[in-house]
């Protein structure tokens, strides 16, 4: 029985190790000051504790800071999961509380952290009452999205709320004038759900590791395959962020090598 508790206790040692290393405390906090402003110091050290225990990464929109408050992106909780090995997620539409007619929407999620795991159930609902106008029209999706959150928050320990189970997100978010209307649609770079717009993350980093932003843009260009940044849709742009900022974060010098590679790149076709 000894052997068993000491083999878990180190066990315990090695993941929040793993995790420090996953996501620095320091990178966490010095990018939130960035993007959110001076923050008070309990703030700061509830960040660095969610840093530690969970490795959600500011840079890739996994935590929101929301009127002193910090909260779980939807994203987050996925990236969580699939760190811890997720063996699967399901959802089910409960028909018998849902009223289509009234835009009411309660759905079901269980996860499953193992192959042998009986589930951790939760259930999530929308309905016109209390969804963001930004969402209204889409309370179906919401409700999922809300049981999966929870579902996931359950089963991993993640004592803080979900940006998406909040009730209203119009007071919270204010949408910019740049990220309304992109060529007749929303911009790739718009804010979502309370994240920080792509754009500013994609200026914090260059800003933070000092890369040239014309580079970056020629990069960013070739890895989303379109002739500029502008023409790429979110999902791709919010993919390369994601790349920059680990590819920073792992070999900067690498990284600035292969910046450099496309302003030679560059030279040679002028």
């Amino acid at each position: 029985m000894r052997r068993r508790l000491r083999i878990r206790a180190t066990r315990a040692i090695e993941w929040e190790l793993f995790m420090r290393r996953a996501t620095p405390p320091d990178s966490n906090v010095s990018l939130a000051t960035t993007i959110w402003g001076k923050l008070p110091p309990s703030l700061l050290r509830g960040l660095e504790e969610l840093t530690i225990k969970y490795s959600l990464s500011v840079a890739l929109g996994d935590i929101q800071q929301i009127e002193g408050r910090w909260y779980v992106t939807h994203a987050g909780l996925l990236r969580t999961a699939q760190r811890r090995r997720c063996r699967g997620i399901t959802t089910s539409l409960q028909k018998s509380v849902s009223d289509p007619a009234l835009g009411r929407w309660v759905f079901k999620a269980t996860v499953y952290k193992t192959t042998s795991s009986r589930g951790f159930v939760a259930y999530g609902d929308a309905d016109p009452s209390n969804v963001s106008p930004l969402v209204r029209g889409a309370e179906m999706r919401v409700a999922e999205t809300r049981a999966v959150d929870r579902a996931l928050r359950k089963a991993y320990g993640i004592g803080i709320c979900s940006v998406e189970e909040l009730s209203s997100l119009s007071s919270a978010v204010t949408p910019s004038s740049s990220s309304r209307i992109f060529n007749g649609s929303q911009t790739p770079n718009g804010s979502r759900n309370g994240q920080p717009r792509l754009r500013d993350q994609l200026c914090v980093l260059i800003r933070k590791y000092e890369l040239n932003s014309e580079l970056v843009k020629r990069y960013a260009a070739d890895f989303c395959g379109t002739e500029t940044l502008r023409d790429a849709g979110r999902e791709l742009v919010e993919s390369f962020v994601a790349r920059l900022a680990e590819e920073a974060a792992t070999d900067l010098d690498a990284l600035i090598c292969k910046l450099n590679s496309y302003g030679h790149a560059e030279a040679v076709k002028s």
